[in-house]
């Protein structure tokens, strides 16, 4: 997990992916990298936990076969 820096809000803000910084209150937001959704995977144990994460990891898949 990393802290997003001030570039990469701006640009999620402006995609619409994350609401405007005004909304955020001035708290940088946090993003999770492949490994560490996997390592999140081993941690949480409901259904819904492992279906979210699953779909998260292909989603990361996608986007590398894409780039």
């Amino acid at each position: 997990m990393f802290e997003l820096t001030e570039e990469e809000i701006d640009m999620m803000v402006s995609q619409n992916v994350i609401p405007g910084k005004q909304i955020l209150g001035g708290a940088k937001p946090f993003a999770f990298t492949e490994e560490g959704v996997a390592m999140l995977s081993s941690i949480l144990r409901s259904k819904k936990a492992i279906e979210i994460n699953i779909a998260i990891i292909r989603t990361f898949v996608m986007l590398r076969k894409i780039f």
